[in-house]
């Protein structure tokens, strides 16, 4: 089995290293080995997820949505020419003025709107956490996800629990910042990521969720994952994590026993925290945050 350092589902991985490591011996990955899903994932999901987001029209100050994710792609692709160097300071640099670009503006402290910023702005006038739209830019198996049409607030819920979940458990091997009280706050009715929830699951859980709380959230993670990466060490970039912690989001609610939820633990179990920096934390809010905002009544 490989372990990849650089996998990413919207943008080819042909320039990123990728070592080469012995099975795993957990009875739970040999176990999941049988599942097929890494033909899915590798073919289906690496569709040009950005295909519609490059067309999209005119935001804010002269700032057009095309530019907006061109300077992504951008600082993004030299995000993974770094982690193939030994210059931690510059990984890490890099890290973080990727990581803010799809975080709220206020989690780096940047002066400039994000698409992040954009899409909460609007989620949070009259109902609009519960416009359907998308789950993503490209064709989804619904073997693998219980809907293809999700409440725009569920790419939010979604991609900030994978943050959470990843950042804190499996990089950092700390206990993650949602919590009981957190839940309450935003009234998620799951722990997990959302992945299995059906079209009328994911209807209702958009209902009842609330956006400023869930904002309020989404801050706290992306605040924290930073300060994560500032203290990463190179020996850490280049390895996997161990098992236990990849078994520990599955105890604490992160994920389901739903295939279509717990292979999320085969994946991120395969990747170097290098890998879990280039998809988890930076380009898989890429996947996400397009099928909102190219959805936006103001575009």
């Amino acid at each position: 089995m490989q372990k990849v350092i650089g996998s990413s589902p919207t943008i080819s991985t042909n320039v990123v290293k990728v070592r080469t490591k012995s099975v795993r011996t957990f009875p739970f990955y040999q176990a999941l080995a049988t599942v097929p899903f890494y033909i899915f994932y590798f073919t289906v999901l690496q569709k040009d997820v950005i295909r519609d987001i490059m067309k999209l029209s005119h935001i804010g100050e002269n700032m057009m949505s095309q530019e907006l994710y061109t300077a992504i792609h951008k600082e993004y692709e030299r995000l993974k020419s770094v982690l193939q160097t030994n210059d931690l300071n510059a990984i890490i640099e890099q890290t973080l003025k990727v990581h803010a670009m799809v975080h709220p503006k206020i989690v780096s402290g940047a002066k400039q709107n994000t698409i992040a910023d954009y899409v909460l702005d609007y989620m949070l006038k009259d109902d609009n956490k519960s416009k359907l739209v998308p789950r993503m830019d490209c064709g989804v198996d619904l073997d693998w996800a219980g809907t293809d049409k999700v409440p725009m607030c569920w790419h939010f819920w979604h991609t900030y629990r994978i943050e959470d979940l990843v950042s804190n458990i499996l990089i950092a091997d700390k206990p993650q910042i949602f919590n009981v009280d957190v839940q309450k706050k935003i009234g998620a009715p799951i722990t997990d990521t959302g992945n299995a929830l059906e079209f009328d699951e994911a209807v209702e859980f958009g209902k009842r969720l609330n956006v400023a709380a869930l904002k309020d959230y989404i801050i706290a993670v992306g605040k924290n994952t930073r300060k994560i990466i500032e203290n990463l060490t190179l020996e850490q970039i280049n390895s996997m994590v161990p098992e236990e912690r990849v078994m520990q989001i599955l105890r604490v609610g992160g994920v389901t026993t739903d295939v279509r939820s717990v292979w999320l633990l085969v994946y991120w179990g395969r990747l170097t925290v290098g890998g879990m920096i280039l998809t988890p934390l930076t380009d898989h809010h890429m996947m996400h945050l397009p099928p909102c905002l190219k959805n936006l009544p103001i575009l």
